[in-house]
């Protein structure tokens, strides 16, 4: 006997074969399965109470007839049970339990069976795209470990994922930058520190150019010698965006992220003119005051509101080089589904962009893969305003993830000073790093968050030290009793009995259904809410079950649950992209 990897949709499918044969196919019934409060089960199905209310019929009487016609399979595997006016509680009973347990023994074996969900599909998704020339500040946090998370989930479930990194790395400020390098450019500065370097030429560039003035026409003429491919101008240009990804890619080093391309502004502005055409021949497009436009008549808001494509002197935008990026995902990648990863503030954008391509696509008659705009709020401070240093100035990203890495050291030494310091550093970074990942990733990230050190490097609460402490615990399990975790002594382990090794077996088993709501949602928080649950359920078991006992029965069963915990904690942890730790 096997439960299949995710119970929930095993229980969907069971439930509309049952009503199919009690006479509601094609009626419109759902099943409505999900995870139950644990009083009552493991899960429920609210199905039959919706649809007896529409079809004026007895619900409960509805409900047992669905029971009575499920396959003997299920009924086997569950203790089933009807509650109210017609909800059905679904009760796994503990060999079914077992049974999952002993199937899903590794992360590589919770993967291939995850896979089916987006198996032989290929995803775009496109986060982080900080500007060329400049520092990563603390508002690039969000969508570099948000992206990550989603990338990560995607491709659990089975899904080919190309990372994009669509770099700001085009546009008015680069004529600037380039007037500002010609004159005050410190070769020592830029060999130490070059983006630091940059900002600080952009900077004085961007002071000596004010509008009206005949700096900001020197300032300009660079841009357009850098537009019409002087090479001396693009020579600098590339040298921009040469040390700007060699700096950005130190922090994605420290956050685990690695970008198959990046692909930015600049490679589409090659693409826009038929961008133009194809939006004109459609009739989508539109002059307007001698820009070109669109409008969405059948919107409330951009009936009137114009997404404009082309700027009246003819120059390319946001929104031509986004629609050109969509066209390029769609027919060079292939793309079934696109994610873009960015703050709230570029909803309209977004929502005018998709809109756009939606109609686009359909008169062209091209291929429309899923579009998603995932989108987080900000980070505060305590008082509710933007995160600043003491100085009101931007927290720099680098400077974050130091300063993480400092507290996390002063607390490992302070609770283990005996451990040699490269192996106190090293913990550090995972639990530094990790728990600014998992303070931002716990969030919903459509909300705003405060920025708390005390409360994301507690080890109490649901943040990352306490959920490391969790896998370090049980690593410390097996290496006293002298196991090896990666093959624990569980050939002989039995089924769960006591009601702890119950509540941690079955929590483990709701695993399938955390990554299937967070990765269809895009919302990584799902998952981090699981595994917090997760290691309160193992905290409890831990506290009511010696494991290491001189019954080798129960040692056997009890050393099962924590391996299978172990797993299923660090299979949860990668997927956002954190790394886990031997011992804290």
């Amino acid at each position: 006997m096997s439960l299949p990897f995710h119970v929930a949709s095993h229980l969907d499918s069971a439930l509309q074969a049952a009503a199919n044969t009690v006479g509601l196919a094609g009626r419109g019934f759902s099943p409505e399965v999900r995870v139950a409060d644990p009083a009552h089960g493991d899960f429920q199905a609210n199905g039959a109470l919706a649809f007896a209310k529409r079809e004026k019929q007895n619900p409960r009487a509805l409900a047992q007839q669905i029971v009575d016609a499920l396959d003997a399979s299920v009924k086997a595997d569950f203790d089933i049970s009807l509650a109210g006016p017609g909800f059905i509680n679904f009760r796994l009973k503990p060999a079914a339990l077992f049974a999952w347990l002993q199937t899903y023994d590794s992360e590589e074996h919770l993967q291939a069976a995850a896979a089916a969900a987006h198996a032989g599909q290929t995803w775009v998704v496109d986060y982080s795209s900080p500007n060329t020339a400049k520092q990563m500040h603390v508002g690039h946090l969000r969508s570099a470990v948000i992206g990550e998370a989603i990338c990560r989930m995607l491709a659990f479930t089975g899904a080919r994922v190309i990372r994009d990194n669509h770099l700001g790395d085009w546009g008015t400020q680069f004529g600037k930058l380039i007037y500002g390098y010609k004159r005050w450019a410190d070769p020592a500065a830029l060999a130490a520190d070059p983006i630091e370097e940059l900002e600080r030429l952009y900077k004085l560039g961007h002071a000596a150019t004010p509008d009206g003035s005949p700096e900001l026409e020197e300032a300009r003429a660079e841009l357009v010698k850098l537009q019409n491919g002087d090479p001396a101008n693009v020579a600098l240009w590339t040298k921009f965006s040469e040390v700007s990804l060699a700096a950005f890619q130190q922090i994605y080093d420290r956050l685990g992220i690695k970008f198959d391309h990046n692909l930015g502004e600049s490679f589409y502005n090659d693409k826009v003119e038929r961008i133009y055409r194809e939006l004109t021949e459609t009739g989508l497009a539109q002059e307007s005051e001698g820009a070109l436009v669109v409008f969405h008549p059948e919107h409330p808001r951009f009936k009137t509101q114009p997404f404009l494509i082309r700027k009246a002197d003819g120059a390319s935008n946001y929104a031509s080089t986004d629609l050109a990026t969509a066209a390029y995902r769609a027919e060079h990648f292939k793309a079934d589904g696109i994610v873009v990863v960015t703050d709230f503030r570029q909803g309209d954008h977004f929502e005018q962009l998709f809109l756009t391509v939606k109609k686009w696509f359909a008169a062209k008659n091209y291929r429309l893969p899923e579009l998603h705009h995932v989108t987080f709020g900000a980070v505060t401070g305590e008082d509710g305003k933007a995160l600043k240093t003491r100085d009101g100035g931007t927290i720099r990203l680098k400077a974050l993830l130091d300063e993480a890495e400092e507290r996390a050291f002063a607390l490992v030494t302070e609770k283990n000073a005996e451990l040699p310091e490269t192996e106190r550093r090293d913990i550090a970074r995972a639990v530094g790093v990790g728990a600014v990942q998992y303070a931002d990733l716990a969030q919903n990230r459509s909300s705003n968050y405060v920025f708390s050190w005390d409360k994301m490097l507690a080890l109490d609460g649901n943040t990352a030290p306490y959920l490391l402490y969790a896998v370090a615990r049980i690593r410390s399990i097996f290496r006293k009793a002298g196991l090896d975790p990666a093959h624990p002594p569980v050939a002989s382990a039995s089924a769960p009995e006591t009601a702890q090794e119950l509540a941690l077996a079955r929590k483990l088993v709701q695993f399938s259904d955390a990554v299937q709501i967070a990765t269809s949602q895009l919302r990584p928080h799902f998952l981090c809410l699981y595994l917090f649950e997760l290691a309160g359920a193992y905290s409890g078991f831990y506290a009511a079950d010696k494991v290491i006992v001189d019954d080798p029965a129960v040692r056997a069963r009890r050393l099962l649950l924590c391996h299978r915990t172990l797993i299923v904690l660090e299979t949860g942890l990668h997927l956002l992209g954190l790394r886990t730790l031997e011992r804290m």
